[in-house]
């Protein structure tokens, strides 16, 4: 194993630098060249491949602190069904496969999340690749592994931001609602919930009803409380069962809107002002907190190790304080939603905060 590379796949968030920076610093112990492929699948298409290779300036102390990706990434595209700028789609697989062997690599670090992870185990399969994975994501939905790359800074921004709206919130005697990502998963805001203090907290797994909102910020005003924090997962639907989706003009369809569906349906059937705030995509771009940078640490080293072994296939995941390694298959079969008896549930009942099921 001379010759390895690296690319980030699917959408950003904090900790893809700190990842870089420790698996050029331990495939150096290895004596390993490393080459950064840009714009993930993108810059294994063209021709010349779109790559860099990488050295200690490029990797020096500044890049750990900084969020996105440095080399670039793309959530838009499977190669095996591409679509192309004439707007035909064909498969490109090969010439991905071939963009690898161009750039003679012994082996490949993918770091992405459940898709991308997919998508590289069916290329790594049909061209014998030497291939190893690192969790990404914020939403934190990648099996087998208890957190990913991005979760934690995530988490840190929307508790952050909930902090600032309670301010607000009981300046003005109001319902701040509060709409974080997660896709189809609800940890962004069951943890932002806990953390910062809401009185709602509304995710995908659980069922809800604005009649049991209602009656939890009634019964908070008995106390003489007359101000309210309330945290949305983008993915949770009406009462009637309707995924809010937000159409864009490329065509895009994407999860949006549910914060102020919630708001109108409470002023609607209460004497409660509302006021939504949408947190988007600056959970994905912050600075990486500390445990973010720590985590993608250890993955990185982990995953250049296992390339030295030579265990191919494998994705690096944390499990009981430890990095470990588990079959691709095995992390991308087991999507992670929030489980109704896991212990944050019970805490934020316990809290006494409304989390649905009534």
């Amino acid at each position: 194993m001379k010759r390895i590379g690296i690319l980030t796949s699917g959408g950003d968030c904090a900790g893809l630098n700190a990842a870089m920076r420790s698996i050029f610093y331990r495939a150096k112990k290895y004596g390993m060249e490393v080459v950064g492929i840009k714009d993930g699948t993108l810059g294994l298409i063209q021709r010349p491949v779109n790559s860099i290779e990488l050295n200690y300036e490029i990797v020096s102390g500044s890049l750990f602190r900084e969020g996105g990706t440095f080399l670039g990434t793309t959530n838009k595209g499977d190669p095996f069904h591409f679509k192309g700028e004439d707007g035909k789609y064909s498969d490109v697989s090969d010439k991905i496969i071939e963009g690898y062997k161009l750039l003679k690599l012994d082996g490949l670090i993918v770091i992405g999340g459940d898709g991308s992870m997919k998508i590289f185990k069916k290329l790594a399969d049909k061209g014998k690749l030497n291939m190893v994975a690192i969790p990404k994501t914020i939403d934190n939905d990648v099996g087998a592994t208890e957190n990913s790359i991005g979760f934690n800074t995530a988490v840190s921004v929307a508790t952050e931001a909930l902090d600032n709206l309670q301010a607000t919130a009981a300046s003005h005697r109001r319902a701040m609602i509060l709409q974080v990502m997660g896709r189809d998963a609800g940890h962004i805001a069951l943890n932002t919930g806990i953390a910062g203090g809401a009185d709602v907290i509304l995710i995908p797994e659980l069922p809800y009803t604005i009649d049991g909102i209602i009656k939890k910020l009634n019964e908070m005003k008995k106390h003489n409380i007359h101000h309210s924090l309330i945290v949305v997962a983008e993915a949770v639907k009406t009462e009637q069962g309707e995924t809010y989706m937000i159409h864009y003009a490329d065509g895009e369809k994407r999860l949006g809107g549910i914060g102020d569906y919630l708001a109108e349906q409470i002023m609607k059937k209460s004497d409660i002002e509302c006021r939504v705030t949408t947190l988007g995509h600056v959970q994905r771009g912050a600075r990486p907190t500390a445990n973010d940078r720590i985590l993608a640490s250890a993955f990185g080293v982990h995953a250049v190790d296992l390339l030295a072994r030579g265990k191919f296939n494998r994705m690096v995941a944390w499990q009981n304080r430890h990095v470990v390694d588990v079959a691709i298959d095995e992390a991308v079969n087991t999507y992670k939603v929030v489980d109704q008896n896991e212990g944050l549930v019970d805490t934020a009942f316990a809290l006494g905060i409304y989390i649905g099921t009534t």
